[in-house]
């Protein structure tokens, strides 16, 4: 029987940019995402590859604006609300920075989350459904995907343990309740499933060599 998202998926496209690579990485709070990333920096640049790293939401003078509302605000907001808020901030990401950087062969761009985090943020922990939020993303440029999105799983024992080594202040996502932070964690393992041949599952319980070893031999495939 057909999932009945796939007539959905079927409208979403990875970058036609021939010798350029567009990576994500996602997981929740704690999962290691900053340390993977530099780690993949120096791989490729190593290759000789150029290479622009953003975060979500965020990368754009109108990004960040938008990044330093939703993060301090202290007032709840809407789950819709929050999720057009996103998809403002990626839309202006991708005309601005990711898709003219692709255009030039030999250019890599990771970014720190992307859509993965809005259908587990939005999608599931704020009960909007991933058709909704997949629905909002049809249209171009949102409808891009990346060739690779790299999924950090671990518990959500051990995200709060290492939230609270950090000892930072709580942000407005981080501030929820133990209930969101499990249903973001089921979100992620569940479009890992749903995007399994672009989401690369990762046990971020081990240590940081053995997944940064995994992540590199993904990407000695993946590199024109």
């Amino acid at each position: 029987m057909q999932h009945p998202l796939n007539s959905i998926k079927s409208l979403y496209r990875n970058p036609e940019t021939p010798g350029s690579l567009f990576l994500s990485l996602e997981g929740i709070e704690g999962s290691g995402k900053s340390t993977q990333i530099k780690e993949i920096e120096e791989f490729v640049k190593g290759k000789g590859l150029r290479v622009l790293t953003l975060r979500e939401p965020g990368g754009t003078a109108f990004g960040e604006k938008l990044r330093e509302a939703i993060l301090n605000s202290e007032t709840p907001l809407h789950p819709l609300a929050e999720c057009h808020l996103f998809l403002a901030s990626r839309a202006q990401l991708l005309k601005e920075k990711i898709l003219p950087f692709l255009l030039v062969p030999g250019s890599v761009v990771i970014l720190d989350r992307y859509i993965d985090s809005t259908l587990a943020y939005q999608g599931k922990a704020r009960k909007l459904g991933y058709q909704t939020v997949l629905t909002l993303h049809q249209f171009d440029p949102l409808n891009l995907l990346p060739h690779r999105t790299y999924f950090l799983d671990i518990e959500l024992e051990t995200s709060l343990e290492r939230q609270k080594i950090r000892g930072n202040d709580k942000d407005y996502f981080e501030s929820q309740k133990q209930e969101f932070y499990q249903n973001l964690v089921d979100g992620y393992r569940e479009l890992s499933e749903l995007f399994s041949d672009r989401i690369l599952k990762l046990n971020a319980e081990n240590s940081i060599s053995e997944v940064t070893a995994l992540i590199l031999s993904d990407l000695e495939r993946l590199i024109p």
